[in-house]
């Protein structure tokens, strides 16, 4: 029976097999790399705010402790966004003709709530209290970054679940002594799994990896 295909064929059908599997694999490369790219976790991303607020100028300028304005960080799963009057408190006087300010005035005057962007909106199936983490010694930066830092607020971290994972499965790696919470400068000093093998007991932490810990 004579030959049907030149011989040449068969190079050509690994060929196709092996690029066909290439172009299947870069095809879920770059799926993979754009799902981890800033277009879709934010990170690194200023977010636009109905006002340009600067926590670089009200934290490190200023020295505003965090929980004059989220004052329910400590007792609450929300932190809580300040209200408008907390702005006025300041703003009433400190550049009170500002054009800049015009929204918080407005707000103010109209008894409205201003439209802030959440930089960190966690989905409606996962479960996150402040509180719980702020009293187990998860200081602010951890997530948040160094807030102090940022003239405009963007998202430091994913929030993806294996970075959560991460802390819940060795909470020695990232607890931070209460005292130093809301402490942008403080720096760890010496063996952090040490210090946080001892903090973990004295808090009581629990390495909670259970899917119902955050799912509920």
């Amino acid at each position: 029976m004579p030959q049907l295909f030149h011989r040449g064929a068969n190079t050509i059908a690994r060929a196709s097999i092996y690029g066909g599997l290439g172009i299947i694999g870069l095809f879920f490369w770059v799926i993979y790399a754009v799902n981890d790219s800033p277009y879709f976790d934010f990170v690194g991303v200023p977010r636009p705010q109905p006002v340009q607020f600067s926590h670089k100028h009200h934290v490190q300028d200023d020295g505003i402790d965090c929980r004059y304005c989220h004052t329910t960080v400590e007792t609450q799963a929300f932190a809580g966004m300040p209200p408008t009057h907390t702005c006025m408190t300041c703003h009433s006087v400190l550049f009170a003709d500002s054009p800049a300010l015009a929204p918080v005035r407005q707000s103010y005057a109209d008894n409205t709530p201003l439209a802030w962007t959440r930089v960190y909106d966690l989905p409606d199936y996962v479960y996150f209290n402040h509180s719980i983490h702020v009293n187990k010694g998860v200081a602010c930066i951890t997530c948040h970054g160094r807030v102090d830092e940022m003239p405009l607020m963007w998202r430091q971290k994913t929030l993806r679940m294996n970075w959560c994972l991460s802390c819940h499965r060795s909470p020695e790696l990232f607890v931070t002594p209460r005292e130093h919470v809301f402490d942008m400068t403080w720096v760890r000093d010496g063996d952090q799994r040490d210090m946080g093998a001892r903090l973990v007991k004295e808090y009581d932490i629990k390495r909670l990896t259970d899917c119902y810990t955050c799912h509920r």
